[in-house]
């Protein structure tokens, strides 16, 4: 807590405790986690996430969250559009603007999220163009700005760092040497730890997904995911540790599953059907009953049509009853 925090009155203490205590509470519903309990989570199981937004509250100013993530299109176009964001990220944006808007109505200050695209940051390792990286960082601030959202939201990324003279290589390897773990420190803790573990696979999942027109064996192109999972999860800790040095009071969330009394809290911006799914690997389906849903590409056009805004595409109709067993000749609008 800071000093100024310690010398309030005891009053205005304890207000300050039910008001950090209401912004977790807000957060609760939409945390991203493989913990099948989640219905026993309590404020006191987030004492990090507390005592991050204690030290807003104290000094009354407005609660700033810094979120990894929203960093690039996956590169295998049977998940997703294009290498621009669609509906996906626009609900994704719009969902962090009403929760910074919850927020408001318990804490007048109200909250920020800094989107931090790590899109940069690991870009060569996934093999996506810096250029498609840059078209998407710069399609979401558009988007930010389209929406009304920039009271809430905000953006930074690789180009926001190290000065303009150095390239994206330079950039990357910079914060790799000097802010990440060395390799042998992370193949240790994916060996003893579970969650490290846990990351590791998923990262690998997507890694072996994402790849298009691989000519190898299926061996081999596992051992080839297997290797850039570390080289991906090194980079995202050197970024993690940038952006906590850019913004050290900063509340961490994270797009990842996160466990009770992680350091980060663990975010779902949309449903999807398992922990893992977001915009960027995926597309967005509209379903008959009005829910929407994020999957592959090549499965939601099994069960609806394309609808383009702006002459690119932006999600899917669910067709029929949404089982692609029906039809739907009508041509409607795009959801808002």
């Amino acid at each position: 807590m800071s000093e100024s925090a310690t010398t309030t009155s005891p009053a205005l203490t304890t207000e300050v405790e039910r008001i950090s205590h209401e912004i977790v509470r807000l957060l609760i519903p939409h945390r991203r986690t493989v913990e099948p309990d989640t219905h026993l989570d309590k404020t006191d199981d987030f004492p990090e996430q507390l005592s991050q937004i204690r030290d807003f509250v104290a000094n009354n100013e407005q609660v700033i969250f810094s979120l990894p993530g929203f960093p690039c299109k996956s590169p295998n176009l049977d998940k997703v559009f294009s290498h621009l964001p669609d509906h996906g990220e626009r609900l994704a944006l719009r969902f962090l603007d009403s929760l910074c808007a919850e927020i408001e109505k318990v804490y007048a200050p109200g909250a920020k999220v800094l989107i931090c695209s790590d899109g940069h940051i690991f870009g060569d390792v996934i093999h996506v163009p810096d250029a498609h990286i840059d078209a998407y960082n710069d399609a979401i601030a558009d988007m930010i700005r389209a929406e009304g959202l920039a009271d809430h939201l905000d953006t930074f990324d690789l180009r926001d760092v190290y000065g303009p003279d150095l390239t994206y290589d330079e950039k990357r390897q910079r914060a790799a040497t000097t802010l990440g773990p060395s390799l042998e420190e992370l193949r240790a803790e994916v060996r003893e730890d579970e969650s490290s573990l846990r990351m590791y696979r998923g990262i690998t999942r997507f890694l072996v997904e994402d790849t298009a027109n691989w000519e190898g064996t299926r061996s081999a192109l596992q051992r080839d995911c297997r290797r850039r999972a570390y080289e991906v999860i090194l980079r995202s800790r050197a970024w993690s540790e940038l952006i906590a040095e850019s913004y050290p009071r900063n509340v961490r969330l994270s797009i990842h599953p996160q466990n009770r009394g992680s350091i980060k809290f663990g975010i779902r911006l949309l449903g999807a059907a398992d922990a893992w799914t977001t915009p960027w690997h995926s597309t967005l389906l509209h379903r008959t009953d009005g829910t929407w849903e994020l999957m592959h590409r090549r499965d939601a056009q099994k069960i609806g049509r394309e609808v383009y805004v702006d002459g690119r595409p932006s999600h899917f109709e669910a067709l029929g009853d949404g089982s692609g067993t029906g039809s739907d000749a009508e041509d409607r609008p795009a959801a808002a």
